[in-house]
């Protein structure tokens, strides 16, 4: 990864956690407003985990991470992170999200990505001081 392409991964998830934090402004009562925030969480983490794992491989030569656990893990050792259980229940949320089928489990996702979504916007304060 070359660092072009890590500065492109980490301004990607910058704008993908603003339109997150933006879908939070809507009354959760809204038409759309829970299923929008859970599938702008989904890919929004996709995006997050990525922009770390570019800026890893980047600063850490020959380091190759495919997984997302692999990822938060290495963010986390590296101290780039600081709560790893909380971002392993964002992993196991964003993949819990997928097969949500009732408005409670809905309901419940909605307010846990909520909650951990500082998590994410650390992170992507701790991105771009690893780009400066």
């Amino acid at each position: 990864m070359n660092a072009q392409n890590a500065v492109r991964r980490v301004e990607q998830f910058e704008r993908a956690l603003t339109r997150l934090s933006e879908a939070f402004a809507v009354p959760m009562d809204a038409p759309l407003a829970l299923d929008g925030t859970i599938q702008r969480f989904e890919f929004t983490f996709e995006l997050c985990w990525k922009a770390i794992k570019a800026v890893l491989e980047l600063q850490i030569a020959g380091t190759t991470l495919g997984t997302a656990r692999a990822v938060i893990k290495a963010a986390y050792a590296a101290g780039w992170i600081d709560d790893e259980p909380g971002w392993i229940e964002l992993l196991d949320m964003r993949n819990a999200s997928s097969h949500i089928y009732n408005e409670t489990a809905a309901r419940d996702i909605y307010h846990r990505i909520k909650l951990r979504l500082p998590l994410m916007e650390r992170a992507g304060a701790a991105l771009r001081k690893q780009l400066v």
